[in-house]
């Protein structure tokens, strides 16, 4: 006899399946749609999830843009409440936290795969622009990582003071600069290289090295230091200081 509120013998089966297949072999073999219905159970074990999985990939497309939708945009969507958001959400801050946590412990300029992994995952689906700034010790460790400015879709508005405040605060010797580009394509606009080039002069006034200045766009990057931008700047502001 089936309990009022309890889970259809069907549909609990499923969950459970999904559940020890992913015990058994991790998210390999997973459609995009399974991961969210599993992730969507956390807040609701005895619902079937499976309809509203799918309406949510539908909706967004792929894994990181539900994972980058605001808590009003995933609940749009139908069978989605602020109950099952737990499971999605949750996900997002646990893998933001374990990155950082994975560069903090490493020296990013001889580690840089862990690097550009922190920064592509935290800022490549963002719909507006995000200034970071990364604050690294004299022998170059990761001190801290914060978002100082955000800007409208095509730009931000970074201003030098607030930066060298920032590094000051966290008694920083070197900082390297990431943001990202809405729009997918990392190369850099006229405005990015007047904004590198005033940071550059401001922080080295102050006794600051600048490593690197990257830009996230989709499945790729721009580094000012890997095009020798970063180098060419050195070299041009030299003579003024």
């Amino acid at each position: 006899m089936q309990t009022r509120g309890s889970a259809q013998p069907s549909t609990a089966g499923h969950r459970q399946r999904l559940r020890e297949r992913f015990l058994a072999a991790g998210l390999d073999g997973f459609h995009d749609y399974e991961v969210i219905e599993l992730l969507l159970t956390l807040g609701m074990p005895r619902r079937d999830c499976k309809a509203a999985a799918k309406a949510v990939m539908a909706r967004f497309g792929s894994l990181p843009a539900v994972f980058e939708a605001s808590p009003r945009e995933l609940c749009e969507v139908d069978g989605v409440g602020t109950r099952n958001l737990l499971g999605l959400k949750l996900v997002k801050a646990a893998a933001d936290r374990y990155l950082a946590a994975r560069v903090l412990q490493t020296v990013p300029l001889s580690n840089s795969q862990d690097l550009f992994d922190y920064l592509y995952h935290t800022l490549r689906d963002r719909k507006r622009e995000e200034f970071r700034v990364l604050f690294l010790d004299a022998k170059n460790r990761l001190l801290a990582a914060r978002t100082l400015f955000e800007g409208t879709l095509t730009s931000s508005s970074v201003y030098p003071r607030e930066v060298v405040r920032a590094a000051l605060d966290h008694h920083a010797a070197a900082l390297l600069f990431a943001h990202n580009h809405p729009s997918g394509d990392p190369d850099p606009s006229p405005e990015d290289v007047a904004i590198t080039r005033r940071l550059v002069l401001v922080c080295r006034a102050m006794g600051l090295t600048v490593h690197d200045h990257i830009i996230i766009g989709a499945n790729r990057y721009y580094s000012f230091a890997d095009q020798g931008i970063m180098r060419r700047l050195d070299e041009e502001l030299r003579g003024l200081l």
